[in-house]
């Protein structure tokens, strides 16, 4: 059954029959139906994108620590390399030193020539630890009998450079005796030989020091 509309505009079909009515109800149902399984559809897509996403960003966190972890490791490498080159090198440097500087222990003949043209000799053992001894070579020191050694020291300096000092007593004609402390600075010119500069500093009285050279010849045996 056709019912139009007062205004004329729009004409609604009512069922005319109980079939009619039937059909029509059956069709909502039908569609209804088709809601239904629609939405566990949904629900279970919209789950899937959402353990999806889950599953990103556990992937994309885990990317991030294992290059956070891959950046620390290299960075402990990189020091860790330059800390044992470093090491290598400063060990390199003192076995080089050591191999290159000549030893000063052992027995050393020295022979010194002052400024104003005095001439002293004295034997120099050097010993461990910058210790040694020194031991005035003078015919003159026959007539108080035999010389006795006195204590010295020594110690290296940069490259081949080398100091040793110590008392001595020079004898002054033949009952006078000049004290004093000798200071030897110089360097390896081989390994057996060393030249420099002395100083000689008057333990008493208002004497001037005096200065010259030296050249000290390793002792053989």
């Amino acid at each position: 059954m056709d019912v139009a509309d007062p205004a004329g505009a729009v004409l609604l079909r009512m069922p005319d029959t109980e079939s009619e009515w039937n059909d029509g109800r059956e069709n909502d149902e039908i569609e209804m139906t088709k809601l239904e399984a629609m939405t566990p559809l949904r629900a279970a897509t919209a789950r899937q994108a959402n353990d999806q996403m889950t599953n990103d960003r556990d992937v994309a966190s885990s990317s991030f620590g294992f290059c956070a972890s891959f950046d620390i490791r290299h960075w402990c490498f990189v020091i860790f390399s330059s800390l044992i080159l470093t090491l290598i090198a400063q060990l390199c440097s003192i076995a080089m030193a050591q191999t290159q500087s000549p030893s000063l222990l052992g027995r050393w003949n020295v022979e010194i020539t002052f400024a104003n043209g005095d001439h002293r000799s004295l034997r120099f053992d050097a010993q461990g630890a910058g210790k040694g001894t020194f031991l005035l070579l003078d015919p003159k020191l026959n007539v108080w009998g035999p010389a006795k050694p006195s204590e010295a020291k020594w110690s290296r300096g940069e490259g081949n450079s080398v100091t040793f000092s110590g008392p001595v007593e020079f004898m002054l004609g033949n009952v006078g005796r000049d004290a004093g402390t000798l200071v030897f600075k110089g360097k390896f010119e081989t390994e057996s030989l060393i030249t420099g500069e002395v100083e000689f500093s008057p333990l008493v009285g208002d004497g001037p020091s005096k200065s010259g050279t030296f050249k000290a010849i390793r002792a053989a045996g």
